[in-house]
């Protein structure tokens, strides 16, 4: 049964969370709850990065046309054969050919074509002798070694042939992706939606973005991280104004921020205290599907569903904000825009330098720097130091079974 207002009682805000779930049930939940979003064509020079929603399938070969791959004479091959500096072998030179202008004189016995990279190979020509292994003498070429017949020649489909699957669903595209496309034809492609996240920010001692802190307040530090983590997520994040601690404004900014978007992350006001509204809230409009993770930092972290979106409640602690996201929300994003779950950190296994110690039944968010060969972890406490990560070369997590790790023990480290 619900409390009235979807209030906690006082002895849940007096001790805390009941319990909390472990973070293999929130990825579980979380996984179970976000799918990928629908396709959307996009012009081909906005597609870097995006993931690709249907196959490419070539619609010509490339090259279209045999073509040179080197600058010289265009040559019928057998005629070199046996050519020497001491010996070489005349052609009359019939023509020239350039990217784009062929020549109109094809290539007769005896006969040569001056020609360019890229371009046309004339009719009858089958090689192309550079033109460092020849020389010009008035209107004639004077080959000195052999080319049999297909040296530097780019045949008819060399690349690519009409009908091959070039790129298939699901790829993340590259610049160079993107270059084979055009080449291709494809003026425009199908692609994952890009996900929007509506950011909720709360707190009456919030300060925007950028300002300078004065007396009790403090200026907001994660619009601008969570900012940057959703775009390199793929995603783009919708910011609002503050939100103050009032159980009126934060409902009203929750559900407006569901309309909006593809997923909302809660800044704030996520535990169990008095000004805490955003879980009660989530529990009362919608789900609230976990609260409290076994985890440090982020412990009360959350999530739920709103209007169908899924909604991440992250902890205001700036270090807590950025475990939180990279734990569950950042994951949700990539699935919501085709990419892998994954964490997108580079990862190395070196030793440790000094000993991690941590508790059975809970997940360590350890963040550490790389000296000489070995992983040190910094001697930090509270979940408000967020210089600790600038400081910090990445993190080791410390799972849930583990009491932590010992001296010179080989750990993963995800780089930041």
């Amino acid at each position: 049964m619900a409390l009235p207002d979807g209030c906690y009682p006082d002895d849940v805000r007096e001790r805390g969370f009941r319990g909390r779930r472990s973070v293999e049930e929130v990825v579980a939940l979380v996984r179970a709850r976000v799918s990928t979003l629908p396709r959307e064509a996009v012009p081909l020079l906005e597609a870097d990065g995006r993931v690709l929603a249907r196959q490419a399938t070539a619609q010509v070969d490339v090259p279209l046309f045999r073509r040179a791959a080197m600058d010289g004479w265009a040559v019928r091959g057998e005629e070199t054969f046996g050519a020497t500096p001491l010996d070489p072998r005349p052609f009359r030179i019939a023509g020239e050919s350039f990217p784009g202008r062929p020549s109109a004189a094809p290539v007769g016995e005896g006969e040569c074509v001056r020609i360019m990279t890229g371009a046309p190979m004339p009719e009858g020509a089958d090689a192309v002798v550079p033109f460092e292994e020849g020389a010009r003498e008035g209107g004639r070429a004077l080959v000195h070694a052999p080319a049999t017949p297909g040296r530097n020649v780019g045949e008819v489909g060399e690349d690519v042939r009409k009908g091959d699957v070039v790129l298939r669903a699901g790829r993340r595209l590259r610049p160079q992706d993107l270059g084979l496309l055009s080449s291709l034809g494809f003026a425009q492609v199908f692609v994952v939606r890009r996900p929007r996240a509506a950011l909720v920010m709360t707190g009456d001692e919030i300060l925007p973005a950028g300002s300078v802190p004065s007396g009790h307040a403090i200026t907001d530090a994660n619009t601008p991280m969570l900012q940057a983590l959703v775009r390199r997520d793929g995603g783009t994040l919708l910011c609002g104004p503050i939100v103050k601690d009032d159980r009126a404004a934060v409902r009203e900014a929750l559900l407006a921020s569901a309309a909006a978007a593809d997923c909302v992350l809660v800044s704030g006001g996520s535990s169990v205290g008095a000004e805490d509204h955003a879980p009660s809230l989530l529990r009362e409009e919608g789900e609230l599907l976990a609260h409290g993770v076994a985890m440090r930092p982020s412990s009360p972290a959350g999530f739920g569903m709103l209007s169908g979106k899924p909604v991440f409640l992250l902890p205001g602690n700036p270090v807590s904000c950025l475990c939180a996201y990279d734990f569950f929300a950042g994951m949700a994003i990539r699935v919501l825009g085709g990419r892998h779950p994954d964490w997108p950190h580079v990862k190395v296994r070196m030793p440790l330098g000094r000993k991690i110690t941590s508790e059975i039944g809970r997940v360590d968010y350890v963040r550490v720097r790389v000296e000489e060969g070995r992983v040190i972890p910094l001697a930090i406490r509270g979940a408000s130091i967020l210089s600790s990560t600038t400081r910090a070369h990445g993190f080791v997590l410390v799972e849930a079974d583990r009491e932590g790790f010992g001296e010179r023990e080989m750990v993963e480290v995800r780089l930041y």
